[in-house]
Order: structure tokens, then sequence, then C-alpha cells
């Protein structure tokens, strides 16, 4: 890659060498438009092709896995394990389970993954992989047996001082522990490679709930600096996963009326607002096989809009826990003309650029997912015994304190 002297040049010459990594493409020119003033200003950072390396991921690793479904029949999926950047430290980054999987995703999601450890100033790299294998509807055996199939490829390329992953979208708890498991046993090494393990064999306290606590202290603090606060607020979360889940949870305890949760088939509206009971109920239905929140919504005789996303209802603070693109150009014009507030990232690249620019345009406070999110990471970073054993410090859920905001 020649270096280039414009920021459309230096974006085209990304995208056409890859012309359909459209998210990885993505990802890149929402990072280098905001950084490209900088570097003019600054050419010393131009030197040494840096730009260029730092968008080339330092090696991805493609493999097939094949495992034996409940039936005996042999199925064969593909995985990558994108270690996209470890100047600062071991390749850090989670690991996804989701038919839409491919190499752009994973891409951009380690390009991403990169900046998000830099900000928590600790010692950790950026990397990210995962597979096409859909969880939905599979067995515990199937999903067991997927997880140590996998393994018996990719363990070789983990490591403590290598590369530490963690879960994402369609793995959680047990998938981690099944992969955390089947790696001990080849490795013949207890090293605590994993994060996001249980608490019983070497996770942390609070790690479930770091992303979601995170994210909204992260919120708040945004909030005060301008007068505003979760109290009293009505909120819209997307997503029912573990991001939405504890997000829901923190928002309700500063006094928000979350009134939606969702998933990819649709979205619940609650007017009178979660409760800790409600929150309860729909974290059981989701950990369920094939729980879904159209589930929920009938139990508790909620409204509930089918192949909708949660942005149409008028809210004061939007929180996109989802997934990437989530929130586009339509989503953010209604937002806006509803009187949304503020806008904070929970997922990864949820809100596209057009949107984010309009949010901008408009006054509305935006909190891009990568300082958003970074709180949890810092509980995290390997190397320094994070996830070796339970620490009373990462327990202490009300006393914890951000840090300052300044946007």
């Amino acid at each position: 890659m020649a270096q280039a002297l414009s920021l459309e040049d230096f974006l085209t010459s990304v995208q056409s060498r890859d012309p359909h990594q459209v998210e990885f493409a993505q990802a890149v020119r929402e990072v280098m438009s905001t950084l490209w003033p900088f570097l003019e200003s600054n050419p010393q950072y131009r030197q040494q092709a840096l730009l260029e390396r730092l968008v080339e991921p330092e090696r991805v690793i493609q493999f097939r896995v094949a495992w034996v479904d409940d039936n005996n029949q042999v199925q064969v999926n593909r995985a990558w394990r994108v270690q996209f950047n470890s100047a600062i430290g071991p390749f850090k980054g989670g690991m996804r389970f989701h038919p839409s999987v491919n190499l752009s995703i994973l891409k951009f999601l380690g390009f991403e993954q990169t900046f998000k450890n830099a900000l928590t100033t600790l010692p950790m790299g950026g990397g990210k992989g995962g597979s096409d294998f859909n969880p939905k509807g599979k067995s515990e055996g199937e999903i067991m047996r997927f997880c140590q199939a996998l393994m018996l490829e990719l363990y070789r390329h983990l490591g403590p001082d290598t590369d530490v992953p963690a879960g994402d979208i369609g793995v959680g708890g047990r998938e981690v522990g099944y992969m955390a498991g089947m790696m001990k046993k080849l490795s013949n090494n207890t090293a605590c490679v994993f994060t996001g393990k249980g608490l019983s064999f070497g996770g942390s306290l609070i790690r479930p709930e770091a992303t979601g606590y995170g994210l909204i202290y992260f919120t708040d603090a945004m909030l005060q600096r301008h007068g505003l606060g979760f109290e009293g607020m009505r909120v819209a979360v997307s997503g029912s996963g573990n991001v939405a889940q504890y997000a829901i949870e923190k928002a309700m305890s500063l006094g928000a009326r979350v009134v939606t949760a969702s998933d990819s088939n649709g979205t619940v509206v609650d007017e009178a607002g979660f409760t800790a009971e409600k929150l309860a109920r729909l974290c059981e239905i989701k950990a369920s096989r094939d729980g879904r929140v159209a589930d929920y919504a009938r139990e508790f005789g909620l409204t509930y809009l089918e192949g909708q996303q949660p942005w149409s209802v008028p809210v004061d603070i939007a929180l996109p826990c989802a997934t990437q693109n989530e929130l586009d150009v339509e989503a953010a014009q209604t937002l806006i003309a509803n009187g949304v507030k503020a806008v904070a990232e929970g997922a990864n690249m949820p809100t596209t650029i057009a949107a984010t620019d309009l949010f901008v345009e408009a006054g509305v406070l935006f909190a891009p997912g990568k300082s958003g999110k970074r709180r949890r990471r810092g509980h995290f970073g390997p190397g320094d015994g994070a996830e070796c054993g339970p620490s009373e410090l990462e327990g202490r859920k009300s006393g914890y304190s951000p840090a300052p905001h300044h946007a």
C-alpha cells in the first residue's frame, strides 16, 4: 500500500485492497476521518508508513471446524482469529459465534478493539475472532462439541502473553468455559487465557455486569457534565443480551425508566418501564435455549413491534446495545424528531457514520463505543491476574468511580 496524500486517497487504497470488506472500510473511515486533521498538523506520524501498518492486521488465522451434531452427522464451519495489533501488548478481544460472521466483520472488530484497549492505558493489543456457527437452536452437547473442535486448532495461537480471547455475541460464560477447558486439556497448562470464565473456575467478580455498567457510568458522567442525569429519563435499549441486561439494571438504579428491549425478531415496549422483577424474568427467558423477547412481551401483556427496532419509540436517551449498524440515518432522524437528548453506544459500531453526523449536527450528546465501554476493559487486562481469581475490589458495584468525561 503506497502512502496516500489525502484522506480520500488513503481510504480508497484501503477499500481497493479488500473491496468486499464493507464493515472494515467503514470502521477505518470512522477513525481516520477524525484523526486526519491531527495527522496533517503532525506529519511525523505519517512517517514509516504508520497508518498503513495500523490498518493491516499483523496476522489472520482461518481454519475449518468439523464437528458432530446430535444426529451423528459431521458439520463444517469456518472460523477465524484476527490478531490485529500487538504494539502495546498481547492481542485481546472476544470470540463471536453468529451466521453473519465473516472476515470483514472480524477485521472491523479487531481494528476497533485496538483503540478501545489502548484507551484503558493497560498493555493490551487488539484482536477478534469467531465463526459462522449459529448456536441458536443447538443443544448443549452440540455447542460443547463445536467449541471443543474449534479449540483443536485455535489453542496453539493463544497464550497469556500472546493472545487472550473473551466472549462476544453468541459466546457467553458457557461457551468460554467449554473453550477454556479444552485448551487446558490440549496444552496441559492451567494458565488463565480466556477472560469471561465462570467465577468458580478463575473468572472475575462482576465480569458479566462490567460492559453494561461501564456504558451507564460513562453516559451518566457525560449527562452530568451538561447538567443532566438519568433520573426521570425515558431510555430505549436495543438488544437483550449481556450488555443490554446490565445497562438496563444500572440505568434503573439511577432513576431512569427503561421502556424497550429487543432481539433480531422485534422490540418489546413497556411504557411503565422495567422493574427488577421484569428484568429478572427477561434474563431467564433469554438464558433458555430458544427464548425470545416476544415470549417476554406475551407473558406480561406488553406491546411487541415485530421486525422493528426500538428507535421509533420517543425517548430521552438511546442506548444501542445489539450489533453493528443497527442505528441508521432514518432511525437517527426519528430519534431527533422525537427529542432525544443523548445517544451512547453499547455495541460495536452500532451507529452508521451518517447517523452519527446527524446527531452531532443536531446537538445530541453522543458517546462512541470506544469510550462508553472502555471502563470494562480496565478490569480485565492480560498479565495482571485479572481473571486468575476473584477480586474484592471488582465486587464493589455501588462504589465504582468512572474516569472524568470531557466531551
